[in-house]
């Protein structure tokens, strides 16, 4: 029987032309699968076959576990400290191994065997299509539409296959069987059982590499395509570079007569494509991100990652788009968070933030309202910038003297001390249960705590704009927290 076993791998093997090591752990797999059956249970086993001689030896294996995570699969796991008794140098995530009675192939067990060996060298082929197609490097699958699966597309290109997913094609575009097609290549997910490669056609990847194809500047390396963001099968934004002063990045992505963006276009539906210079400016970016809006003003928060983009009325409507579809355009292309608003809505947001600051120098720094005035015209607008902000340059200030500064900044560390014990004190306030709110990481829950939010019921009973103005997060994390704060009152 064992020269037999080693016959039929050899004949396989030959047939198949997959190479012997993968038939002889098919083999084993098979072996093991069928002295599984026989012990029953979730009981571990190995089987290894001798490659010469082909007698086999079977072993049932325990995984060694940490003594803190308990035993979840009791028939195949052994705790640590037990496992020390019998190998006092074994460690956590090794295996003890004791031989067993290895299963006899029979006509019943070799027809299980067959089958096992069979589906493991199609795996081995599928593998290996895989990898030879993975290593050509293509980020782009060009393929015919072979099946609908679900409400998703199945693509085949030779013998490799890629899923398009329903909520990954363009919206309204209608692909049939037969129609040649090209996408993105999202993920390569090697545990699915059917096709492994994932596409995408409204990915901003999609279009980033069709412009790489119809440009061949990008290719060259005189062009970069930095980001893109997109509304599939309705507009989208790409930001370019130049490494070349003698390449215009626009121009050259936009071709003669547009041939090349028209191109990208008619392979998206139509998809109109706005072409913006980056720059390493933040400002600079998202002015010209939100062109054809001309933009009178901005102001950039680097702590909240926002900037305030200051239009006329004329602009106000071009800036923000349909549906607000330009500016949430810019702001995923730029990574910045973007308000847009006229001049008399900056003016007045400005006005209550000096409002703001006024006070918080007057309460805190025990000043009249001429000598914050004089910080706020200045530039200051905060207690740790009049606490560390260099002596030199308040020094500068017309009328303060180096005594003046110095009492200004021992004030602004005292108080700054003082909300800081006040802050801790908040935060050890927060009950446990809320700590272990799934959702909440400790930046946030300090910023509940500032705000008087000490327990899950104080969460729960928030409206979502009360916490995104607390939190300064969006209005659907805000919705989904306040839904998981208030998960207990249903339950009994």
């Amino acid at each position: 029987m064992n020269r037999e076993l080693l016959m039929l791998v050899d004949a396989i093997s030959r047939e198949k032309s997959v190479d012997l090591e993968v038939v002889f752990a098919a083999v084993e797999a098979a072996l093991a699968s069928a002295s599984k059956k026989l012990h029953g249970g979730e009981v571990d086993m190995r089987v290894t076959v001798d490659r010469e001689t082909g007698e086999y030896e079977t072993f049932r294996r325990w995984h060694v576990v940490a003594d803190e995570a308990g035993l979840q699969l009791p028939d195949s796991e052994i705790l640590h400290f037990e496992a020390l008794e019998q190998i006092p140098d074994i460690e956590v995530d090794d295996y003890i191994e004791e031989p067993v009675d290895s299963v006899s192939i029979g006509r019943i067990g070799a027809q299980a065997a067959k089958q096992v060996i069979l589906q493991k060298i199609r795996d081995a082929e599928r593998e290996q299509l895989l990898s030879d197609f993975l290593s050509r490097g293509e980020k782009i699958f060009v393929g015919t539409v072979k099946r609908l699966d679900k409400g998703d597309i199945v693509v085949e290109s030779g013998r490799v296959e890629g899923r398009l997913r329903r909520n990954e094609m363009i919206p309204k575009e209608n692909l049939r069987i037969g129609d040649r097609v090209r996408a993105y290549i999202a993920e390569v997910d090697v545990s699915l059982r059917g096709p492994q490669i994932i596409l995408s056609r409204s990915a901003p990847g999609f279009m980033m590499e069709l412009f790489a194809q119809e440009v061949p500047e990008i290719e060259q390396g005189l062009l970069e395509i930095k980001s893109c963001a997109r509304d599939p099968g309705s507009r989208a934004k790409i930001a370019v570079q130049s490494h070349d002063k003698r390449v215009d990045p626009i121009g050259t992505c936009v071709g003669v007569r547009g041939s090349r963006v028209n191109g990208v276009t008619n392979e998206l539906a139509g998809e109109r494509v706005d072409i913006v210079l980056w720059s390493e400016d933040p400002a600079q970016f998202v002015i010209g991100a939100l062109a054809p809006a001309n933009v009178q003003s901005i102001v950039v928060d680097e702590e909240r990652h926002a900037m305030d983009v200051v239009v006329d009325e004329e602009n106000l409507a071009i800036a923000i788009g349909r549906g607000g579809q330009n500016v949430r355009l810019a702001s995923e292309m730029t990574g910045w968070r973007i308000n847009i608003m006229t001049a008399e809505e900056s003016s007045a947001k400005q006005a209550v933030e000096s409002d703001s600051v006024r006070k918080l120098f007057v309460d805190k720094l025990d000043v009249d309202v001429e000598v914050a005035d004089i910080l706020i015209a200045e530039g200051f607008a905060s207690l740790e910038e009049v606490a560390y902000v260099p002596m030199q340059e308040m020094l500068e200030i017309e009328g303060f003297d180096e005594d003046t500064v110095n009492e200004l900044r021992t004030r602004a560390k005292d108080a700054l001390l003082t909300m800081e014990i006040a802050h801790e004190e908040n935060v050890n306030d927060v009950s446990q249960d809320l700590r272990d709110l799934e959702g909440l990481d400790p930046d946030l829950i300090s910023k509940l705590a500032d705000a008087g939010v000490h327990t899950r019921d104080d969460l729960a009973d928030l409206a979502v704009d009360e916490l995104v103005e607390i939190s300064d997060i969006d209005d659907e994390k805000a919705k989904a927290l306040i839904m998981k704060a208030r998960e207990h009152w249903f339950t009994t």
